[in-house]
């Protein structure tokens, strides 16, 4: 069966694209370039409006049906022309059937005084699933979100704040089920008073929507052979934003400088985010290098263990799947990652059918089942089953991505220093027995389980989970495994010289000093996923007291979602938000006492590589008023005053 997910795409005699499945064009054939700068940028008066940003300013455009991309490509030419140097740019865009990536190369072929902007797009054009996709180009000075499906199912999770409406799409005649009043609905949710928006159509059905959803509108000479187009401007009200508790904190006053706490994945990731953004960092790091504790390890998996039922974890996951899959392109292929794919073993009935399950809901070019046959070709070597192939997938060194993360001139990075947090009248300063290292308005507390040595995140429920992988030497014929494999456990493809294989769940022992039973208990792992590998391996030769190892801990909630956002005061908000004791839905317009400047990116467990550098973005957007990169709800769900919130509504004590 064809892919519904990617884009069906015919081409005629002149190399253009025509949509199968809406039989329209996707730009005009007279010149795509040229309309979409009349209708689209000039419509919204983006070269005056470029050129008259401040210094650090930024422009939010959202776009209904990207495309091919023309659109947005433009728009980044004529921004990077007129703006100043350290401006802005956010590009929001909606699109039901992306193009793939080979009808993309060809449809981008056709104009090549775009190609300096193309060819980025293009190089970054992976893992582009369901759900909102972040892309991030020029530095972190120009970021795409784009919203993977049915535009009526996805604005409605965007929390933004839009300044100009690119409406595209296919003409309402051939998409009529876009073009709607929910549609316009949504545009006006979110859009602010002086809010432009231009499109290609003057239907009247069109006008007569959105001027009833709070724009005016007004009909101008259109492109080509099109006699007229639409303008306009939201002159409606600002709409409230939701409930107080998740609710955006005011901008930080001062300087736009931040002390972020821990050098791992999660706090490499969220300095990195305020630092394109141009905030000032301090990384501080309790050891003597970055990625010492669980992103330390020689191979990580990006492993995505998913629902056919679009939970909030599973969410998560795509998008964050995506996010680090176009990140780590930036490493060195082979020594750095590896898109060698990853193969979960259908290792029983149950497993066999949640597979099942997962291939109906999600398109081949995320995952497919393969048969034991195939899933042998795939990972070249023997297999006691079939099981998911996940094609994009593969594996990283974790502290390169840290240190490459790290590698920001914005970021001062302060190593072995065990530092405390105190709150000061002007913001948070970091201190090293009576030595004050920094200070900030802002502090991302990014320690894992460790948070909780801070008074205000002491009461969080964290667990933490030693693990520990196992160093194997490759042999000649071990060299043979080209995927990364999973069933209980995982081992990897070789790299330098040996094989990753892991991980343990133990949930007593608070050491990190690898042991005799845990390096036996990664080998039965290894013997349930692939005793030819074991072979080739010469496990049954082995001294076990020889191998190498290391064990580090994870971290994890129980609800298995990560604490990613702002941290409210617990007593202060156990007592303004009392009622919810009494009727929970109950909606108090009472303000969230935020602890201000406070921030968490924890918890994120054994998908660090997927979620944390995520969570990063999602950290900088909350901060800088930004675009969130996931759905409200999805943010939400891993928001930390999400367990205040059940204790006030479960009438526990806060105090």
């Amino acid at each position: 069966m064809p892919d519904i997910h990617s884009a069906q795409i015919d081409w005629d005699e002149n190399g253009q694209p025509t949509s199968r499945t809406y039989g329209d064009v996707y730009f005009s054939r007279a010149s795509g370039i040229d309309e979409t700068r009349h209708v689209f940028l000039d419509g919204n008066r983006l070269a005056e409006r470029f050129a008259a940003l401040p210094a650090g300013g930024r422009l939010c455009i959202g776009e209904t049906g990207f495309g091919t991309g023309l659109n947005f490509l433009c728009t980044w030419q004529r921004f990077e022309e007129l703006a100043p140097a350290d401006a802005r740019l956010h590009f929001v865009s909606v699109e039901k059937f992306p193009v793939a990536p080979d009808d993309l190369h060809r449809a981008l072929a056709l104009w090549p005084e775009l190609l300096p902007w193309s060819r980025q797009l293009l190089a970054q054009y992976v893992a582009v699933n369901p759900g909102f996709q972040r892309f991030v180009f020029a530095g972190g000075r120009v970021v795409l979100t784009l919203l993977v499906g049915d535009v009526l199912e996805t604005l409605p999770e965007l929390d933004a704040r839009i300044d100009a409406w690119f409406l595209d799409g296919f003409s309402p005649a051939k998409n009529p089920e876009m073009w709607t009043d929910a549609l316009f609905a949504e545009l006006a949710r979110l859009s602010a008073p002086g809010t432009t928006l231009a499109t290609f159509t003057s239907a009247g059905f069109v006008r007569r929507g959105l001027i009833a959803a709070g724009f005016v509108i007004r009909r101008t000479p259109g492109f080509g052979k099109k006699w007229e187009m639409s303008q306009g401007e939201y002159t409606g009200s600002e709409q409230p934003t939701g409930k107080p508790w998740y609710a955006r904190p005011a901008r930080p006053k001062g300087p736009r400088t931040a002390l972020v706490i821990g050098g791992g994945m999660a706090g490499c990731a969220s300095a990195a985010s305020l630092a394109a953004r141009g905030w000032q960092v301090t990384l501080i790091e309790r050891h003597g290098a970055l990625a010492e504790e669980a992103s330390g390890n020689p191979q990580g998996v990006l492993y995505l263990k998913l629902s056919a039922h679009g939970t909030a974890l599973s969410r998560l996951i795509i998008s964050g799947f995506g996010h680090t899959r176009r990140l780590i392109e930036r490493l060195q292929a082979g020594t750095q990652w590896s898109a060698c794919g990853v193969l979960q073993l259908g290792f029983d009935e149950t497993e066999t059918q949640r597979q099942a399950q997962l291939a109906a809901a999600f398109p081949a070019s995320l995952l497919r089942v393969l048969d034991q046959s195939a899933a042998q070709a795939v990972a070249g070597v023997g297999l006691p089953a079939g099981g998911l192939f996940f094609p994009e997938a593969g594996w990283v060194h974790p502290p390169a991505l840290c240190r490459l993360l790290a590698q920001h001139p914005n970021i001062r990075v302060v190593t072995g220093r065990q530092v405390r947090l105190q709150r000061d009248a002007d913001g948070w300063s970091a201190w090293h027995g009576d030595e004050k290292l920094a200070a900030a308005p802002v502090a991302i507390l990014a320690t894992a389980a460790q948070v909780r040595d801070f008074e205000g995140a002491s009461s969080l429920p964290l667990k933490r989970i030693r693990g520990q992988i196992t160093r194997l030497p490759a042999t000649a014929t071990s060299e043979a495994l080209r995927t990364v494999v999973c069933a209980e456990g995982y081992v990897a493809p070789a790299r330098g010289g040996e094989h990753t294989l892991g991980a343990s769940f133990d949930f007593k022992r608070t050491d990190t000093e690898p042991s005799l039973e845990e390096h036996l208990g990664n080998l039965e792992l290894l013997a349930e996923i692939s005793p030819d590998l074991g072979q080739r391996l010469g496990v049954a030769t082995l001294d076990p007291a020889t191998l190498e190892g290391r064990a580090a801990f994870r971290c994890t909630t129980p609800d298995y979602l990560p604490l990613v956002g702002p941290l409210a005061e617990r007593a202060a908000f156990a007592k303004a938000y009392a009622i919810l004791g009494k009727d929970a839905r109950q909606v108090p317009d009472t303000p969230c006492p935020w602890l201000d400047g406070l921030y968490l990116n924890s918890a994120h467990g054994s998908r660090g590589l997927v979620t944390a550098p995520l969570a990063g973005e999602l950290l900088a957007a909350w901060l800088d008023d930004e675009p969130l990169p996931l759905p409200r709800s999805v943010a939400e769900a891993c928001h930390p005053n999400r367990f205040f919130l059940r204790e006030v509504v479960r009438g526990q004590n806060a105090s």
